[in-house]
């Protein structure tokens, strides 16, 4: 039976009834009627999702919460929410009617949206670069209560320290989700499918985008300031059966300030890494998948480099982050400035150190390796799953492996995890299979300082605010470029890295944050594993 066909029948069901089909179901009765819900406990599940499965949080002890449902039986609903917010779920048989009073009484009447279009009255969104060359018909059509509304969207994202928002619309409601340290579990309250085509011309015009083109992607930026906060927003738009879904990536111009050692390397990995980023010529990469912060290492090693003495260029799709002293282009295909040719251009500027942002190609890895045979530096990303298997995806874009073995300096992997929140931060003693993990790695495990989070509202209970880098990096040897050039194969490779290139792992060197008390080991397995 449907939760809302439940939810409707219990109408006329007394508490005995209720209790009776409780114990058939071999859960508790509770009357939500005679509780006094903790709004702070309530809200631990995000607001679509209890209004979707016409639930509420009504307890929660430790890493368990109690539910009151409809339908308690509903295997789907409590599988999606122990997934999304990493609770174990207690559920207990309440009447609908009951659910969704207590639902508007912890987030709010049903018209929540226009509160929401009331609390983005005062929200300071300051568009940088007013954009010319829009309809102003349909810029006019766009109602001022819709603009306070994306406003708030992408404030509130601010706010919760997001990296992207999603867009999502469905049959019967649009979603909007928020990616919070790298887990995309923040949910704000769904708004109107009647509002979606309003709301996206609204981002359509904020990011220079063609409003009347729904039939294919499209990407674009929008820079604005937040209270006094220089923001910016890539902006893409793709088309979907129900409409136009949306991401927003964030980018704060204040990481670009960041300083290597603020990034969590340990001191060998470190210092390996400078001395990479010292040499006068040759390619560096950093290697990882999307959103593992290599972004970040790049332009923090940028403003490493960047000496009066030094001409920097960089190439990139799109610039995420303006940068004094470096000149940056960004990549148009339309107009025809590809990687390749913009490469072509900075052999003839001059350069000293070239950061080219993504290596997609075999053209653009040549020209990156007749650029570091010339006698430049060049950095590069790559997506690779670790450092080593770099040498098999260059060569298998056809660069040649001895030209791979003359150019390659050294490349570094990384992943982001969760840190540990620091305001409810609580001791943690390894258990025996911790204790027989740390020593195989030789760590001390009588000296292990591990820590794990209870749950507070600075990190929406879920024991984790912030991220952490862990990393993996080596630099070629004579031994190593020889093996390049007769093409052994990757453990061959890895074996020698391993043992004379300075080469660790991903795992190591999380296994040392979990030791320290910087994240958790559950946490680390996600991320990663012991290969």
């Amino acid at each position: 039976m449907e939760t809302q066909e439940l939810a409707s029948s219990q109408l006329d069901e007394s508490d005995d009834d209720l209790q009776a089909k409780a114990k058939r179901m071999r859960v508790r009765f509770v009357n939500l009627m005679e509780l006094e819900l903790d709004k702070e406990v309530g809200t631990i599940i995000p607001e679509a999702m209890a209004r979707r499965y016409k639930l509420v949080c009504i307890g929660k002890l430790e890493r368990r919460v109690t539910l009151a449902m409809a339908d308690p039986l509903d295997v789907f609903a409590i599988d999606d929410i122990k997934i999304r917010t990493g609770f174990e779920v207690d559920a207990v048989l309440a009447r609908g009617v009951d659910i969704i009073k207590a639902i508007d009484h912890v987030y709010g009447e049903d018209q929540r949206w226009k509160e929401l279009v009331d609390q983005a009255s005062d929200a300071g969104i300051d568009i940088k670069e007013e954009k010319e060359d829009h309809d102003a018909n349909i810029e006019a059509q766009i109602d001022q209560p819709v603009i306070k509304l994306t406003n708030h969207i992408i404030v509130n994202a601010i706010t919760k320290k997001a990296s992207d928002i999603h867009i999502e619309p469905f049959e019967d409601e649009v979603i909007v989700r928020y990616r919070v340290d790298g887990m995309l579990s923040q949910e704000m309250s769904n708004i109107p499918v009647a509002l979606l085509p309003a709301v996206m011309a609204r981002i359509k015009i904020m990011a220079a985008l063609r409003i009347d083109e729904k039939r294919v992607p499209q990407d674009g930026r929008i820079a604005l300031s937040v209270g006094g906060k220089d923001l910016d927003l890539r902006v893409s738009t793709l088309p979907s059966v129900h409409g136009e879904s949306a991401v927003m990536r964030i980018l704060d111009r204040s990481s670009t300030r960041v300083d290597l050692t603020q990034l969590g390397y340990h001191d060998a990995d470190l210092l390996l890494w400078k001395g990479l980023i010292e040499k006068p010529n040759g390619i560096v990469l950093v290697t990882g998948p999307t959103g593992s912060g290599k972004s970040t290492t790049l332009y923090a090693t940028l403003n490493v480099l960047n000496t009066p003495d030094s001409k920097l260029l960089t190439v990139e799709d799109p610039v995420e982050y303006n940068i004094k002293g470096i000149v940056q282009v960004q990549t148009n295909n339309k107009a025809g400035l590809t990687f390749a040719r913009a490469l072509r251009a900075f052999l003839r500027q001059d350069p000293d150190i070239i950061m080219l942002g993504e290596i997609r190609d075999k053209e653009t890895g040549q020209i990156a390796v007749e650029a570091a045979l010339t006698g430049h530096l060049v950095l590069s990303t790559l997506h690779t799953n670790s450092a080593i298997a770099s040498i098999s995806r260059l060569t298998d874009m056809g660069i040649e492996a001895f030209m791979v073995s003359a150019t390659l300096n050294g490349v570094l992997a990384q992943r982001l995890l969760r840190r540990v929140c620091s305001k409810c931060a609580e001791p943690h003693l390894p258990n025996d299979k911790m204790k027989q993990i740390f020593e195989s790695y030789g760590f001390d495990a009588s000296k292990a300082q591990m820590q794990r989070g209870r749950g507070c509202p600075n990190c929406n209970q879920s024991g984790y605010k912030g991220r952490q880098g862990i990393y993996e990096v080596f630099k070629t040897n004579d031994t190593l470029r020889d093996m390049i050039v007769r093409e052994a194969t990757q453990l061959e490779l890895e074996a020698e890295a391993k043992k004379n290139c300075g080469l660790g792992s991903l795992y190591n060197d999380g296994l040392r944050k979990v030791f320290n008390g910087i994240t958790t080991y559950e946490e680390l397995l996600r991320v990663t594993t012991d290969n």
